[in-house]
């Protein structure tokens, strides 16, 4: 279970502090698939900053099962990204030198899973977004759009995440190919039991998760 309360993370310019979040307060249920709308400044990436222990806050709690992130030293808190949290990017971030299964494969190596087991279980993964064996091994560049992001979605799972932070998902992708971005997504929320929150401003899509908040000016409301 994710459990956010009164995060608040403030930032000084020249003009004075500048409140990027105010006491934000949710809960995202274990298993359960969540939006996070709002309009560009209202602070969804910075949230999604803090929830991926990329960022601390500025005050309040951010627990995951019971820990609190934002007060783990750096060194847990990298583990923490590596071992809780897979992040699926709006431009996939996927390297480009490298083909679809060893993207994935990296990921497997940083989450410390022996090297012997690594291909078989991204091999695996790829699979279960749809990738065909040939796909597999082709670099981004040849990929299509929503091919790269299924890899970046794949890299994501690999470690088994208790939460999947999604930016954008399908903000590169046409109307059809999102859709079935967001299916899948959403599919994996039931079948691994993986805690997904997704900034989109897919108002189509965001009517369809399972619960769906708004940030206006840095503070949270549930719709």
């Amino acid at each position: 279970m994710l459990v956010v309360k009164n995060l608040t993370k403030t930032f000084n310019t020249a003009g004075g502090k500048v409140a990027a979040l105010e006491n934000v307060t949710l809960t995202v249920e274990t298993g359960q698939f969540a939006s996070i709308i709002g309009k560009s400044g209202s602070g969804k990436s910075t949230l999604l900053s803090m929830l991926g222990a990329l960022d601390v806050p500025t005050s309040g709690s951010i627990e995951v099962d019971d820990v609190d992130i934002a007060k783990l030293s750096s060194g847990k808190q990298t583990d923490y990204r590596a071992r809780k949290i897979g992040f699926v990017f709006q431009h996939y971030n996927l390297i480009p030198n490298l083909s679809a299964l060893q993207n994935v494969m990296l990921a497997l190596e940083f989450g410390h899973m022996p090297a012997g087991k690594r291909k078989a279980r991204a091999t695996q993964l790829l699979s279960d977004v749809g990738l065909e064996p040939d796909e597999q091994l082709r670099k981004p560049s040849r990929l299509s759009g929503g091919q790269q992001q299924r890899v970046s979605i794949a890299r994501a799972l690999a470690n088994h995440p208790a939460i999947i932070l999604a930016d954008e998902p399908t903000g590169n992708l046409d109307s059809e190919t999102g859709q079935k971005i967001f299916d899948l997504l959403h599919r994996l929320s039931r079948s691994e039991n993986t805690t997904i929150l997704a900034v989109t401003h897919d108002m189509d899509i965001a009517g369809k998760t399972d619960v769906t908040f708004r940030l206006k000016d840095g503070k949270m409301t549930t719709i």
